[in-house]
């Protein structure tokens, strides 16, 4: 069978499929739907200092093609996750990445010290899509400068798998990659959700009582993969690539361009096995196409037919 292991640093992962980070609880709440350890990994749910419990009502509402939330970042915080969470995953057998959210540089550095010090943490996403709350509330992932001392700060502070979550709502994500890549980060998580907005008709309310959430699901495909392809001529760390993606041929896409790993989100609302499925599906799709090894499918995508615009009549 062909091998379907991708390593990160020092974290070598049976299969490129892991679960985005609050999609899947923290990976414990589906043992009689999904054998997580047939993922490739588990991302946890954002886990703050202290607990938070979220934004109220109505904070998630299906779309068309896709899914707002806003759920506010809401968790047991950092004492509760190590001392019953992170535990009973670990048993799981299942590789485990810790999300981390916070609302100052502080707070990051205080929860990844703490879980340094437990077993069970295979790695780190920082999800920096969380407002700033010494700099009048702006979000951190919108900052360069920020991205950027934040990675610094945590690499200094663990040798495992550092990979930061980054904002599709900026101008130019390439160069956040780049400076990720300069402080020393392992990856780039590629994307978080973007800022979206429904409105019910019949009261003229919005349907998301912040007014704007984050928008997830199969609509935003096409925009997540012209993002990581951006990232990968930007810089040359490992990207997980994540948007919108339902079937095996949507996580093959990522691939191809240039994810080494995926996460599977939304599509969990509806088939909470569809991360095993996916995983799987990348199997068959290699062994049907004599590839012995994924990581010769990552960034393998051929532009070299393309015509240019210019033969085309576009100058």
């Amino acid at each position: 069978m062909p091998s379907t292991a991708v390593t990160i640093r020092n974290v070598t992962f049976k299969n490129p499929v892991l679960t985005a980070s609050g999609t899947f609880g923290y990976g414990l709440e589906c043992p009689d739907l999904v054998d997580v350890s047939r993922l490739g990994g588990v991302v946890t749910k954002s886990i703050s200092r202290k607990p938070r419990p979220g934004n109220p009502p109505q904070r998630i509402a299906e779309t068309h093609a896709g899914m707002l939330n806003s759920i506010g970042l809401a968790n047991v915080g950092a004492d509760l996750f190590l001392a019953e969470k992170l535990p009973a995953l670990h048993a799981l057998g299942v590789t485990t990445v810790v999300n981390i959210a916070a609302s100052s540089i502080e707070e990051y550095c205080t929860v990844l010290e703490m879980c340094e010090e437990h077993e069970g943490v295979d790695g780190y996403e920082i999800n920096v899509s969380c407002p700033n709350v010494k700099d009048g509330g702006l979000n951190f992932g919108t900052s360069c400068p920020s991205v950027a001392q934040i990675t610094r700060e945590l690499r200094r502070r663990t040798d495992k798998m550092l990979a930061i979550k980054l904002t599709p709502n900026v101008t130019s994500i390439g160069e956040f990659a780049r400076a990720c890549e300069a402080e020393g980060a392992d990856a780039v998580s590629c994307i978080n959700t973007y800022v979206g907005m429904a409105v019910d008709v019949h009261t003229r309310r919005p349907v998301i009582a912040t007014i704007t959430g984050g928008y997830s699901g199969p609509a935003i495909k096409p925009l997540a993969l012209a993002k990581v392809h951006e990232v990968r001529k930007a810089c040359s760390i490992p990207i997980i690539g994540i948007g919108g993606i339902m079937t095996v041929e949507d996580a093959l896409e990522f691939m191809i361009v240039g994810a080494s790993l995926v996460q599977v989100g939304t599509v969990l609302f509806v088939d909470p096995n569809a991360g095993v499925a996916i995983a799987e599906g990348i199997e068959r799709y290699l062994a049907d196409h004599g590839i012995d090894d994924v990581n010769d499918l990552i960034g393998s995508l051929d532009t070299s037919m393309q015509p240019s615009l210019v033969a085309a009549g576009w100058s």
